[in-house]
């Protein structure tokens, strides 16, 4: 026989689909709760304490809550017996109460109106997440004023905390989530659909990553940038550099970036801090796809990962000292971070082979960790 818990459980199911009731407007229909006639065989006892406990929480205890039928049947263990053939709320105030749910009906029902009063073109979205106008009851006045800015101003182009919008600075950077759900159908034509970032999407000013690069010829750094030789500048400036650039050196780590300015001169190149896997930051320059490109990373697996993800923009890319003689020379049995990569590496063979190795034994030569004159040499040669 169904118990209090069961029947609780299947009511809590049936909120949703009321709440959508009333964001159509629709009379309310009487509740049912599917039951099970089955019973305890082994006594009668034991089942009129069923009976006891579904009738305990029934509307006829409790003045409101779930309403009880009674059919007499004549049962093969225990005789004829008055068992529940069905359960039901036959009112809203029985069903909200028994739920306790009255108060956030009301609020729901404050705040669907004034949403679809102010946006009808979110109507459709309210029935089919009635649960998120609860989640968010008490933003809804802000995420409406939010809204409204976007459809009279689809392409801002303005930081999140210049939007001329009377609501907290923070407001919309702590509330992207449901935002983007609201603005993706309200502005649906403005939206950069493949980009994640909230700015990038909705036409924002954000603030771009920057890229850090040494310059390594003091020529270049004479006649373009005053014999400044350490700049970081916005990656879409970046995209716009136009030097006498014929080799580009990108490393994983700030250390080693620092340790290019003391090699030895190399005309028309510069450094870049690639931040490991930020090297992605790089994909769209189109200037490097015609420049000689040097990749010098960790001797880990995520070195040559990020070697592989950075050929994958740019296929002219080389390794350098990132070869088994280094890796033999200067190893100090240091342990790496697992990988769970499983796919297909864009390495050459020693390059493939170097990375199973280390793969399997969990090993590490960190950059900084190979002699500046090692370094130096390999550059003279």
């Amino acid at each position: 026989m169904i118990t209090p818990d069961q029947i609780r459980t299947k009511s809590q199911r049936k909120y949703t689909s009321y709440l959508q009731t009333l964001v159509r407007n629709e009379t309310f229909d009487r509740i049912v709760i599917t039951g099970d006639k089955s019973y305890t065989k082994s006594s009668l006892q034991e089942f009129e304490r069923e009976i006891r406990s579904i009738l305990s929480q029934s509307k006829d205890k409790n003045v409101y809550g779930y309403s009880l039928d009674f059919q007499k049947v004549k049962t093969k263990y225990l005789g004829t017996q008055d068992l529940p053939t069905a359960i039901y709320f036959d009112t809203e105030r029985d069903f909200l109460k028994y739920l306790d749910k009255e108060k956030e009906v009301k609020v729901f029902e404050q705040n669907i109106r004034k949403i679809i009063d102010e946006l009808p073109e979110l109507e459709e979205w309210i029935v089919q997440n009635p649960s998120k106008i609860i989640a968010n009851e008490d933003k809804w006045e802000d995420l409406i004023k939010v809204c409204q800015y976007f459809l009279k101003n689809p392409s801002p182009r303005l930081y999140l905390r210049e939007l001329p919008i009377k609501v907290h600075t923070k407001f919309i950077e702590r509330n992207q989530g449901i935002l983007k759900e609201l603005l993706d159908l309200i502005i649906s034509n403005y939206v950069n659909k493949e980009e994640k970032q909230f700015e990038k999407r909705f036409n924002l000013k954000y603030n771009e990553p920057q890229v850090r690069f040494k310059i390594l010829d003091q020529e270049i750094s004479k006649n373009y940038f005053q014999g400044l030789n350490d700049i970081a500048i916005p990656i879409r400036q970046f995209e716009l550099l136009n030097l006498p650039l014929k080799r580009v050196l990108v490393v994983e780590n700030k250390t080693t970036l620092y340790t290019t300015l003391t090699l030895p001169e190399m005309k028309n190149t510069i450094a870049i801090f690639g931040s490991g896997y930020s090297v992605n930051n790089l994909k769209n320059v189109q200037w490097l796809t015609n420049i000689e490109l040097l990749y010098w990373g960790d001797i880990d697996v995520q070195g040559f990962e990020i070697l592989s993800q950075f050929r994958s923009y740019f296929e002219q890319t080389q390794s350098i000292l990132m070869d088994r003689e280094t890796f033999d020379e200067f190893f100090e049995n240091d342990a790496g971070t697992v990988s769970n990569v499983t796919t297909k590496l864009l390495l050459d063979e020693q390059e493939i082979e170097l990375y199973d190795l280390i793969k399997s034994n969990n090993w590490r030569l960190e950059q900084e960790k190979i002699p500046l004159e090692y370094v130096r040499r390999y550059f003279e040669t």
